[in-house]
């Protein structure tokens, strides 16, 4: 894919986005613009599906609605409420801790500053962005394993990994796109250039990839 092309290809996600019905739409209808919404989907999405993640993402907030609630929320309620995503217990835990940091050092709101959102335990580059761009409409570049792969297979750049993959694509890609470019991208994903088998027959930006195997 060319650079010049960027553009063109987005707009076809754009028009073709309502019609997936990804599993990520369900989730993003829970964040609602919220950086605490936001920072907590991400953090408890760690190795669970869409699907459930957002299931139990409308549960916990019918309970918690901000920093304070989920810091004073009983650890064993909040792993009940957490279930059955993977390693709920752990992340009861790991979420009070959060909660606990923010109440501390940033008066229970949710930082809207890379470096601040990086200092947080266990918040990588992938959730910090999300939470800029979803959160706070901050132009951020959310990389995770979908706009990793997906960027590499059109061949648009050629990166070994996430952060590597950000750095290329801030270079090249237009800055009023950064904060959607995530949702595209994943609703892409999960439904047509899928990590195994593609469906590059029905794929509606095929004329721009260079994936390799695409004619196969």
């Amino acid at each position: 894919m060319r650079k010049e092309d960027v553009e063109k290809v987005i707009d076809i996600l754009r028009r073709e986005f309502p019609r997936w019905n990804a599993p990520v739409v369900s989730l993003i209808a829970q964040k609602t613009g919220d950086p605490f919404r936001v920072l907590v989907c991400a953090l408890i999405s760690t190795r669970t599906k869409d699907e459930t993640t957002a299931m139990v993402c409308k549960r916990l907030f019918e309970r918690i609605k901000n920093v304070d609630d989920l810091y004073n929320i009983d650890e064993e309620e909040l792993s009940r409420l957490l279930y059955p995503v993977g390693f709920y217990k752990n992340k009861a835990k790991f979420l009070k801790g959060i909660a606990e940091e923010i109440k501390k050092n940033y008066s229970s709101q949710v930082p809207n500053k890379l470096e601040d959102l990086l200092k947080l335990k266990g918040v990588g580059r992938k959730v910090a962005n999300l939470v800029l761009s979803e959160g706070y409409g901050i132009p951020a570049i959310c990389v995770d394993t979908h706009v990793h792969r997906i960027t590499n297979r059109w061949c648009l750049i050629k990166s070994k990994n996430p952060e590597e993959t950000e750095r290329k694509l801030a270079e090249i890609l237009p800055e009023k796109y950064w904060i959607e470019f995530n949702k595209l991208l994943v609703a892409f994903g999960q439904t047509v250039c899928k990590p195994v088998k593609p469906l590059c027959g029905v794929c509606p930006i095929r004329e721009y990839c260079e994936y390799e195997f695409k004619t196969l």
